[in-house]
């Protein structure tokens, strides 16, 4: 009776193996190989599978998901012998997965290598400078090259990416020393163009200042002779509209002449030829009173008498250096008469009068 139920047992056991090793659940985005005996039989896909127990087995659970791989820093020398240190990453997804198994050992270690190689030999045609600002030509030709040679492993490389470019530390300090003269070649340049606009600006400020203020005084010159113009219209139109005289024009004229001699400046100046004609005026004037006021005297008086002669009329006219109440050495200075019988003075227009100081 034992020995039929330990065998029952096993029996139970058996099955329960079996039945777990029989059902096989796959995965989303992945794929298991089955081999019978050995053999690659089929691929299992994603979901519930039957296997035969004991005789289909497992070969190997691979991941179809993208995959992202860094590899470590690889010493690659550049065309003008400098050795850089270059970090690179590779994106890849596994397409088939019976090649993936079958074709290649182990594909990282493979795909890894292959890479090392291509980049020596894309960064050996190229100096420094340009591996350092081609980074998509390298990445470009990387992918190229991998994904030709994978493609028989089932595998397909979508990227390719250089993490970094370590040049050596002395040629690392001589880049710095470059950029830093080139920023401030750059900074002097920005600099020097800047206080250029400032000068060109700041001329053309003081040309339009100096355009505006000429503009200016144009104006206000202008408007003063429109002024002066208009104010000698209104003089001479209130002079005619009030009819003024000859002697009140020569009296006013006469009065305006000691404003000429004002100033402690003036040393001499300049007697202007129409005193004549307001000194025949005034002249003129007294003459006309004198014969009005005074009465007839001496041996030509008389009804039948002839006209007695008028005495000529005179007028001391100072001298250069002459002072005042004191006569000339020759005498006064007799007028000088017109056409018309009319007393003027005998001035040369030609010449200076010095101002009489009346101290």
């Amino acid at each position: 009776m034992e020995p039929v139920l330990i065998v029952l047992v096993v029996l139970v056991v058996v099955a329960f193996i079996a039945l777990i090793r029989t059902i096989q659940v796959i995965p989303q985005a992945s794929a298991a190989i089955v081999e019978r005996f050995g053999r690659y039989t089929r691929t299992l896909n994603a979901g519930l599978n039957i296997v035969v127990p004991f005789i289909d087995t497992i070969r190997n659970r691979i991941d179809l998901r993208e995959q992202v791989v860094p590899f470590p820093p690889q010493p690659v020398i550049t065309q003008d012998n400098l050795v850089v240190n270059i970090d690179t990453v590779i994106y890849y997804q596994v397409t088939d997965a019976r090649a993936a198994t079958y074709e290649v050992a182990s594909f990282i270690q493979a795909i890894e290598q292959l890479t090392v190689t291509t980049l020596r030999n894309i960064i050996g045609s190229m100096d420094l400078e340009s591996t350092l600002t081609s980074r998509e030509v390298i990445n470009a030709g990387l992918r190229g090259v991998l994904d030709e040679a994978t493609g028989k492993w089932g595998i397909r490389v979508n990227r390719v990416e250089l993490k970094a470019i370590e040049p050596p530390t002395s040629i690392q300090d001589s880049m710095e020393k470059q950029m830093r003269a080139e920023r401030d070649k750059r900074a002097a340049i920005l600099t020097a163009e800047g206080a250029r606009q400032g000068a060109i600006l700041r001329a053309e400020g003081e040309k339009q200042a100096e355009v505006l203020k000429a503009e200016g005084e144009a104006q206000a010159a202008v408007l003063r002779a429109d002024g002066e113009a208009a104010a000698i219209r209104t003089v001479f139109e209130a002079i005619h509209d009030g009819d003024a005289d000859q002697k009140l024009l020569a009296y006013q004229y006469l009065q305006t002449l000691p404003e000429l001699a004002k100033g402690d400046a003036n040393k001499l100046w300049i007697i202007p030829s129409e005193v004549g004609e307001a000194l025949k005026g005034i002249g003129g004037a007294f003459g006309g009173m004198a014969g009005g006021l005074a009465p007839a005297t001496g041996p030509g008086v008389g009804p039948g008498a002839a006209p007695a002669v008028a005495p000529e009329f005179t007028k001391q006219v100072p001298e250069a250096g002459a002072r005042p109440g004191v006569a000339p050495a020759g005498g006064p200075r007799p007028l000088d008469t017109d056409d018309k019988g009319a007393a003027r003075p005998r001035v040369n227009p030609t010449r200076e009068y010095p101002k009489i100081d009346p101290e």
